[in-house]
């Protein structure tokens, strides 16, 4: 799938330090809201902001694309909580993405874009 296929996409999932405003976790989660995308925050480490939820599991509706903004060691538990969940789209931040994961999502039919959403937003305009 084409990152400007995915920015179609209006519900989202952003795994990584999505509250840290020195993180691009947490400058990704600002741009969708801003493009009127729904956002669901997602930190496995840090849930002490009530709008922070665990895990993949925690959302209360399937999510059209998860947006992996994570250390690839991590990266790799939330493609196979993805499987388990039925969610079928990926969208891979640079630094984010191995080999593992690439091989996990290509045999379980999860979709895979690798891109920065940041960057494919200021080409849009």
């Amino acid at each position: 799938m084409k990152a400007r296929e995915a920015l179609k996409k209006k519900t989202w999932a952003v795994v990584g330090d999505v509250t840290n405003q020195a993180k691009y976790a947490y400058d990704i989660c600002e741009k969708l809201e801003e493009k009127n995308h729904k956002v669901y925050r997602i930190n496995p480490k840090d849930v002490s902001d009530p709008k922070v939820l665990k895990s993949l599991s925690d959302i209360p509706e399937k999510v059209d694309v998860v947006n992996l903004v994570i250390n690839p060691a991590k990266g790799i538990d939330i493609v196979k909580e993805m499987k388990e969940l039925g969610l079928e789209e990926v969208f891979i931040q640079p630094g984010a993405g191995s080999n593992d994961i690439l091989e996990y999502c290509e045999g379980n039919n999860i979709d895979v874009t690798k891109g920065c959403v940041l960057a494919e937003y200021r080409s849009m305009r």
